[in-house]
């Protein structure tokens, strides 16, 4: 199925299959300094001037410059690193080889985040050929470790704050409604803690013929995650819910005027129903402002096929939790870890892989306003805004304490629903790129004037 493209998305397709092209996975460590050169040559054909900003040891990140008319300096932010792409043998082409069917693009990165950076670039090479020059002034900083929870980011932005400093700033964006294409303005994300569980009962595996009598770590660490949460999905971690503030009257309104997404929902996922029969208002308060507590991996014993009658001597369990306005990763690890220690697990190790707190900018903020203002112009729809999605970008934290700045998660995205962002056949579909360069256009050229 043929897609007709615009000739600004056409660019921007040119441009995300090289970036796609080329492997940059931090977990990995393969081909971060080889795509970091990439983006630097774009952005400099692009008209910004260039270096790569770093700390010893670390990945780069890629920043950009470029003086336009206004003197309102916009700090846009993504990444260039993507997820690992195995499973290999469940994508049906080569993860680093870009495809093209029925009206989709296929590869590694090519939603999260790779069409982002194609579609924004695409829009300012476009403006530039209009116009002579930008409407306003730009700064970029594209990183290469968010997909591993943005570790050095903090460091980075600390000791290049004077260059990074901006009026307002554009993170990793949103993009339309799936139904009536609305523009979708993010406001904020939740926060993160991320911990392993392990423990170690005996000094290796034994025949489980000694189940009677030697100790399961499978069944202890079982029992450390059900002292965490009950069969009723409320966390059991005290104070775990006393922090977090209430949504206003104007972040409920923002939710209840969202476009109804639950049917595509349970198509994409296979599922027939939501946690607890949720459905409506109450859904939808529920995933941007209700705390989370999600066993993510668990590791203990044999899994392979066939049997093997083993008696585990190791166990562990990576968790996640999303915490929301106003609890904070730090206090709700030390409570986890005497809640631990209360219930009788002293000896379930606890290690803290990430963390970092949730952060929004209030609806009422002046940039926030603008944006959703200059938004309602791009199709004549009126925006939705989203006052805190589901997910978490660890580097808005560092934006806000080294740099003081807010901003917003603006329509310039590809990702749909179905996208598979981390998954095999991670996807975009072309209409959606279409879409995003347009929306980039229209909001640069606002914002600047």
């Amino acid at each position: 199925m043929d897609v007709p493209l615009g000739p600004d998305a056409e660019r921007a397709l040119s441009l995300l299959v090289q970036l796609c092209r080329q492997p940059s996975i931090a977990a990995q460590h393969i081909g971060i300094a080889e795509m970091a050169d990439l983006t630097e040559g774009l952005l400099r054909n692009a008209g910004f001037s260039t270096r790569q900003l770093s700390v010893e040891g670390v990945p780069p990140a890629v920043f950009g410059e470029q003086r336009g008319r206004s003197p309102f300096t916009l700090l846009l932010y993504n990444h260039y690193d993507v997820q690992p792409a195995e499973p290999l043998d469940l994508w049906d082409s080569p993860p680093f080889e870009p495809a093209i069917r029925e009206g989709m693009l296929f590869a590694r990165g090519v939603a999260d985040n790779k069409g982002e950076i194609a579609a924004r670039l695409a829009a300012i090479e476009a403006l530039r050929e209009r116009d002579g020059e930008l409407p306003l002034t730009i700064k970029w900083i594209i990183e290469g470790e968010e997909e591993i929870g943005s570790v050095h980011f903090g460091e980075i932005v600390q000791a290049h704050a004077g260059l990074l400093r901006a009026d307002g700033g554009f993170w990793e964006g949103s993009g339309f409604t799936p139904g009536t294409h609305r523009p979708i303005v993010s406001l904020g994300t939740k926060g993160l803690l991320y911990i392993e569980l392990s423990v170690e009962c005996m000094a290796v595996d034994a025949h489980s013929g000694g189940a009677a009598v030697l100790p399961s770590a499978a069944w202890r660490l079982i029992g450390a995650l059900g002292c965490m949460k009950g069969p009723d999905g409320q966390v059991n971690i005290p104070g775990y819910y006393e922090a977090i503030r209430e949504p206003t009257a104007e972040e409920r309104a923002a939710l209840a005027d969202a476009e109804d997404v639950e049917d595509r929902w349970k198509q994409t996922y296979g599922i027939d129903r939501f946690v607890d029969d949720l459905t409506g208002q109450a859904l939808r308060e529920r995933q941007s402002f209700g705390p989370t507590c999600n066993i993510a991996g668990l590791d203990s014993g044999y899994a392979g096929e066939g049997i093997k009658t083993v008696l585990p001597a190791r166990a562990r369990a990576k968790i996640d939790f999303r915490l929301v306005p106003d609890q904070q990763p730090e206090e709700i690890a030390r409570s986890l870890r005497d809640h631990l220690d209360t219930s009788g697990y002293t000896d379930v190790r606890l290690g803290i892989l990430g963390s970092c707190a949730p952060v929004l900018t209030p609806l009422d903020h002046t940039f926030a306003r603008h944006v959703i203002d200059v938004a309602a112009g791009i199709n004549g729809a009126t925006p939705q805004v989203v006052p805190i999605v589901a997910g978490t970008l660890p580097l808005l934290g560092d934006m806000r304490r080294h740099l003081g700045l807010l901003g917003v998660m603006p329509p310039t995205n590809v990702s749909h629903i179905g996208s598979r962002a981390h998954a095999p056949n991670e996807n975009i579909r072309l209409e959606d790129l279409d879409r995003a360069v347009a929306g980039a256009l229209h909001l640069f050229s606002g914002l600047g004037s």
